[in-house]
């Protein structure tokens, strides 16, 4: 004759070890990590004294990092950076967790000073680094081999350079993906590339530098329609930013212009402003300029934001 307390107690087992397993597997999810907020200088900026700086330069619970994201696999301990910043050793400090975590690789969007100089630390003088992966585009790659001191790094063998393929997807491993693709800048010394992020359940899209959108041949509302967060070029918040200067020569999408285009998308609160120069106001959380863009939907990115993938 059948047990029914023995099965309702192994049925209640069952669906709690589901339950249990469940979860695990949400709170072991991988995740994006933002390891910088701010544009190739951070901020407090060099030899600025003006207001958006002066009362940051005693306090460093008040500088802004160099934009850079990693992503973290804590199941199976990995870590990747995207972009080597001027703070790369703070930001790796806070990635690995204290080297707890293993960074597996680096990869880097362009050849301009915030997003590649931080490798200077992987040579002799610093880590003096076993073949750190590097993974590059083309003409990156060129540009580190046959340039000093980087050209250093490939010959001691700090930095082992892996070449990307432009929408050609790379897999970090069972878990993860990331998908390079060339965006139109500033292209002195190298191309420029965005990234896509794929976990189990999300993606992400990074791309902090880019000329104005209307120069990319792809359509910025399908990217952000196609992805769970983007995390978007938000150098300068409007034309007025930088008297003086001919915006025309940096001519990075304005944060007012993305949010106009973005204005009556169902998709706005998924996009995250990342990259701000110095003199942004979204930087300072006390602004007009940071409230109008929280009210209007959209975030800023800060240190230590995680996003589930």
């Amino acid at each position: 004759m059948m047990n029914f307390n023995l099965v309702g107690r192994l049925v209640s087992l069952l669906f709690f070890s589901i339950f249990l397993f469940s979860f695990k597997d949400k709170d072991n999810s991988p995740y994006v990590v933002v390891l910088g907020v701010a544009q190739d200088g951070g901020a407090p900026h060099a030899a600025c004294e003006k207001t958006c700086c002066i009362n940051k330069w005693n306090n460093p619970n008040l500088h802004n990092k160099v934009s850079s994201i990693g992503i973290v696999d804590p199941v199976s301990n990995e870590v990747w950076m995207i972009d080597a910043t001027p703070d790369f050793a703070e930001q790796l400090h806070f990635l690995t967790s204290n080297n707890i975590r293993e960074l597996k690789g680096i990869f880097l969007t362009h050849a301009h000073i915030g997003h590649y100089t931080g490798l200077m630390h992987l040579g002799r003088e610093v880590m003096g680094a076993k073949s750190t992966v590097v993974n590059v585009m083309p003409k990156m790659e060129s540009f580190l081999r046959n340039n000093g001191p980087w050209s250093q790094l490939v010959d001691l063998k700090n930095i082992s350079l892996s070449r990307l393929i432009d929408s050609k997807k790379v897999y970090l491993n069972t878990r993860l993906s990331i998908t390079p693709f060339k965006v139109p800048h500033r292209d002195e010394f190298s191309e420029t590339v965005g990234y896509r992020i794929e976990g189990p359940s999300k993606s992400l899209v990074f791309i902090p530098d880019i000329d104005k959108w209307n120069k990319w041949q792809t359509d910025i509302i399908d990217i952000v329609e196609n992805s769970d967060y983007s995390l978007l070029d938000g150098t300068f918040y409007d034309i007025n930013e930088l008297p003086g200067r001919d915006m025309s020569q940096i001519p990075h999408p304005f944060i007012v212009e993305t949010m106009k285009i973005f204005k009556n998308s169902d998709k706005k609160d998924s996009i995250f402003f990342i990259h701000l120069n110095h003199t942004n106001p979204a930087l300072d959380n006390s602004s007009n300029e940071f409230q109008n863009i929280i009210d209007s939907g959209f975030n800023i990115t800060q240190r230590g934001n995680k996003l589930n993938l």
